[in-house]
C-alpha cells in the first residue's frame, strides 16, 4: 500500500544508485519535480527509461545521473535536439552514455509485456529500419498459427517508475486524466512506483476518461503542486512554452547548463 510522504523522502526511499528508472508522461504530467529531486540527491549510474527523453532526461543526463538511456525518440517536438544528451553520447560529458533505441510502438509493447508479467511483447514493427541490428532487445519470431514473421521485444520492468498525476486520496489511491500515455503500464511493470500529485483530497470524484492507480500498485505518493512544470497538468495549469524554448540556449552551452544545475541543487 502506498505511503504518503514528502518528495525528498520518497526519492530517498525508492531511487538507488544503479537503478533502472522510468519517468513517464507524454507532453502532459511529466514528473519534472521528481526528476529534479533525483538530481538534488545526486543519484548516479541510472538507466533512464522513457518513450521520449524530453527536457527531463536532458537535465538528468547533464547532471551526470545516467549511464544508459532506453528510449524511442531522442528529442523534444517543440525544442528540437537535446544537447546534454548529444554531448554525453558524442563526447562523454559529464559521463559516458550508452543507448538502447526502440520505436514508440516497441517501447509501448515492452511496458505492456512488463505490466502483464510476460517476458516479451510481439508486434508488427521495425520493418525497414536497422534498429534490430543494433538493439539486443529486439528479435524476430514466427507466429505458430499463421507463419507470419513478427518482432519480439523484451519486457520492461524498471526498478522504479515515477509518474505525476492530478490527485490522490488520503488512502494513497491516485487519479489522473487527459493524455495519460503509457503511465499506467509503466507503473504496473515496475518493481517500485512513486506518484507525485497536484493535491491530496478526501475523495476521488469520477472524471471522464480518468485512470485510477490503486494504492496497492504504488509504494509512495508525494504532494508536489506544480510538479509537472514546465509541462502541463490538465485542469491545473498549461504548458510553459516559453520555458521550453528557453531551454535550448541553456542546454547548448556547458557553462550555462552548469550554472542552471548549480542553482537547482543549491540549498
Amino acid at each position: 500500500m502506498a505511503e504518503i510522504m514528502s518528495l525528498p523522502e520518497a526519492v530517498n526511499a525508492l531511487v538507488n544508485d544503479g537503478d533502472s528508472v522510468a519517468m513517464e508522461g507524454f507532453t502532459h504530467l511529466i514528473p519534472f519535480a521528481a526528476g529534479h529531486e533525483v538530481i538534488r540527491q545526486r543519484r548516479k549510474n541510472l538507466t533512464l527509461i522513457r518513450m521520449t527523453p524530453d527536457l527531463i532526461y536532458d537535465r538528468l543526463i547533464g547532471a551526470g545521473c545516467a549511464e544508459k538511456l532506453v528510449f524511442s525518440w531522442g528529442g523534444n517536438p517543440g525544442v528540437g535536439s537535446l544537447h546534454r544528451f548529444r554531448d554525453a553520447l558524442a563526447n562523454g560529458w559529464p559521463a559516458p552514455l550508452t543507448v538502447e533505441e526502440h520505436s514508440h510502438a516497441g517501447m509501448a509493447n515492452r511496458y505492456a509485456a512488463g505490466a502483464a508479467g510476460l517476458p516479451f511483447g510481439v508486434l508488427r514493427g521495425y520493418a525497414g529500419t536497422d534498429l534490430p541490428a543494433h538493439t539486443e532487445t529486439i528479435k524476430f519470431v514466427t507466429c505458430p498459427f499463421t507463419g507470419e514473421r513478427l518482432a519480439a521485444v523484451a519486457a520492461l520492468n524498471p526498478d522504479v517508475t515515477i509518474v505525476h498525476a492530478q490527485r490522490a486520496d488520503r488512502a494513497g489511491n491516485v487519479q489522473l486524466w487527459g493524455l495519460t500515455g503509457i503511465q499506467r503500464e509503466a507503473v504496473l511493470a515496475a518493481k517500485r512506483a512513486l506518484a507525485t500529485v497536484e493535491e491530496i483530497v478526501d475523495r476521488l470524484d469520477p472524471v471522464p476518461g480518468g485512470v485510477i492507480l490503486p494504492s496497492w500498485v504504488l509504494d509512495a505518493v508525494a504532494l508536489a503542486p506544480g510538479g509537472a512544470k514546465p509541462s502541463y497538468a490538465h485542469g491545473y495549469y498549461e504548458r510553459d512554452n516559453t520555458a521550453y524554448r528557453a531551454w535550448d540556449a541553456v542546454s547548448r552551452d556547458r557553462d550555462k547548463f552548469s550554472a542552471w544545475l548549480e542553482e537547482l541543487v543549491a540549498p
